[in-house]
C-alpha cells in the first residue's frame, strides 16, 4: 500500500500550475491524503472529473477559500478493500467539536481509519493560539478512544508544529515562534507517550528533513525548512511499515508530500 500526504495550499492552484497531474502520474498513491484544499466541494467538480479513477471525498471549511482536507482512494485499491457488505466509511470532524473550519476527515477501510489532518497554526491571535490548543487535545482524546475500540490508526498531515531541534534548520532562532513553542512540542511529546509512533522520526532518528518552507524568502531554494508534516501509527500498525520518505522534488505548495509504504491493509479484502 502506497499512502501520501501533502498540504497542497489550495487544490485547484496546484492543479493549474499542472503540478498535479505531475505528481499523480509520478507517484499513483493507491490513498492520497489532502490538506487546505482551500475550495467548496462543488468547487472541485472540475477535479473530481478529471481524476476520476480515484474516489474523492471533501471537508470543507464554511470560510470560502480556506482550509478544508480530503481523502482520495484509487478505484481499484477501494474495489480490493471494500465490498457491499462491509464499504469504506467517511466521517467529518470529531464528536463533540464544531469543525467549521474543515480539518479532520476520515475513511474506516476494514479494520483500518484513516484521517486527513490539518491542524490549526495559532499564530493569528492570543484567541487562535488557545483554540490551537483546544484542538490539540480534543484531537488526541478523539485518536485515543477510536483506537480503544479495535480499530488500527494511521493519521497523518500538517499539525503546524517541529517537534525537537533536528526537525528545524534553525532552531535556536525559533525558540518563540509558533510551531516550535514549548507547548505544543509537549503535546507531540505527550502523542508519542500515547503509544503514537512518529514513523519517520522511529525510522530515522537521526535525520533532518523538511516539509515546509517559507515562500517569501525563498527558503525552499537554501533548504532552510521546518519538519512539521507527519504521518503518525498506532504501535500494532508500526511493524507493517516498510518506509516513509519525503517528496522534496515535488513542486506546486510551500510544503512537499511525505509518502509511507507498507503491508498496511493487507490483511483486508472486501467479501
Amino acid at each position: 500500500m502506497k499512502i501520501i500526504s501533502w498540504n497542497v495550499n489550495g487544490l485547484r492552484a496546484v492543479e493549474k500550475k499542472g503540478e498535479l497531474q505531475k505528481f499523480i502520474d509520478t507517484y499513483q498513491p493507491d490513498i492520497f491524503c489532502i490538506q487546505e484544499t482551500k475550495a467548496k466541494i462543488e468547487q472541485l467538480k472540475p477535479i473530481e472529473n478529471k481524476y476520476s479513477n480515484y474516489v474523492q471525498y471533501y471537508h470543507e471549511a464554511e470560510k470560502p477559500g480556506y482550509s478544508g482536507v480530503g481523502i482520495w482512494i484509487h478505484q481499484s485499491f477501494a474495489f480490493l478493500h471494500s465490498s457491499k457488505e462491509n464499504p469504506i466509511k467517511y466521517w467529518r470532524g470529531m464528536p463533540n467539536f464544531e469543525d467549521t473550519e474543515g480539518r479532520i476527515l476520515r475513511a474506516d477501510i476494514g479494520d483500518y481509519s484513516i484521517l486527513s489532518v490539518y491542524f490549526p497554526n495559532g499564530g493569528k491571535s492570543p484567541e487562535a493560539w488557545d483554540e490551537k490548543l483546544i484542538f490539540y487535545d480534543f484531537f488526541l482524546a478523539y485518536v485515543n478512544g477510536l483506537r480503544d475500540t479495535g480499530k488500527k490508526i494511521i493519521w497523518c498531515g500538517d499539525v503546524n508544529c517541529a517537534h525537537e531541534e533536528i526537525d528545524l534548520a534553525r532552531p535556536k532562532e525559533n525558540m518563540e515562534s509558533i510551531g516550535f513553542l514549548p507547548e505544543e512540542r509537549a503535546w507531540v511529546s505527550r502523542v508519542i507517550k500515547n503509544k503514537w509512533v512518529d514513523v519517520f522520526r522511529e525510522m530515522h532518528p537521526k535525520k533532518a528533513m523538511y516539509s515546509w518552507w517559507h515562500l517569501v524568502t525563498r527558503a525552499r531554494a537554501r533548504n532552510v525548512g521546518w519538519r512539521i508534516d507527519y504521518f503518525f501509527v498506532d504501535e500494532v500498525s508500526f511493524s507493517d511499515v516498510d518506509s516513509i520518505d519525503y517528496l522534496n522534488e515535488q513542486m506546486g505548495s510551500d510544503h512537499c508530500p511525505v509518502r509511507l509504504q507498507g503491508s498496511l491493509l493487507q490483511n483486508f479484502r472486501g467479501q
